[in-house]
């Protein structure tokens, strides 16, 4: 027997041409490339990420300066933003709360609430915010008393919260030095 050489030709004439998966591996490296670049730039910030690139070391005497002097701002339990942000920490604060069962009866919680106060240290006024500060926290807690669970529920409850500390604030203080209020916990029991 003889082995004949058949070859399998297309019927419409056309040939099959090899894929190219070289413009997909290139498309894939500098999407990879763009998006280190981009987090660099949301990390370090503009000016910090052109110095690493270029190469530049951070002799920058300010640069230093500032870290230090962060430091021992946040040993007095204050940390600044920038140059005119400051955030101060409050007091774990602790109260009673109403809360409603299915059977409509009253029963209490406790609300654990630890939040720290933004403010501008350049605006008029905010001298009061360290001046007033137990009386700030007085004001909160006033407030968190009436709350019920029902109240805090919800990205819309914790929302209304931040507003409402804050409204509380800048009212205490007398001035608009209060920016934000930032809660790092909120616990109901």
């Amino acid at each position: 027997m003889s082995k004949k050489n058949t070859e399998v030709v297309p019927i419409d004439g056309s040939e099959e041409k090899p894929r190219r998966k070289w413009p997909i591996l290139v498309l894939a490296i500098l999407l990879s490339l763009s998006a280190v670049a981009g987090g660099l730039v949301l990390s370090l910030g503009v000016e910090a990420t052109l110095a690493l690139v270029a190469g530049e070391g951070s002799e920058d005497p300010d640069y230093e300066s500032e870290e230090h002097a962060s430091e021992g701002v946040m040993q007095d339990e204050q940390h600044v933003i920038n140059e005119s942000l400051v955030v101060d920490p409050l007091k774990e604060i602790i109260v009673n709360i109403t809360s409603i069962t299915e059977t409509g009866r009253k029963s209490s919680r406790f609300l654990k609430l630890n939040l720290a106060l933004v403010f501008d240290a350049n605006a008029e006024g905010s001298e009061h915010v360290a001046e007033r500060k137990i009386y700030i926290r007085d004001a909160f807690q006033n407030y968190l008393r009436q709350l019920t669970e029902r109240d805090l529920s919800g990205t819309v409850g914790v929302i209304r919260l931040k507003s409402e500390l804050l409204r509380r604030a800048r009212a205490v203080t007398e001035s608009e030095a209060p920016k934000e209020v930032l809660i790092s916990d909120i616990i109901v029991q």
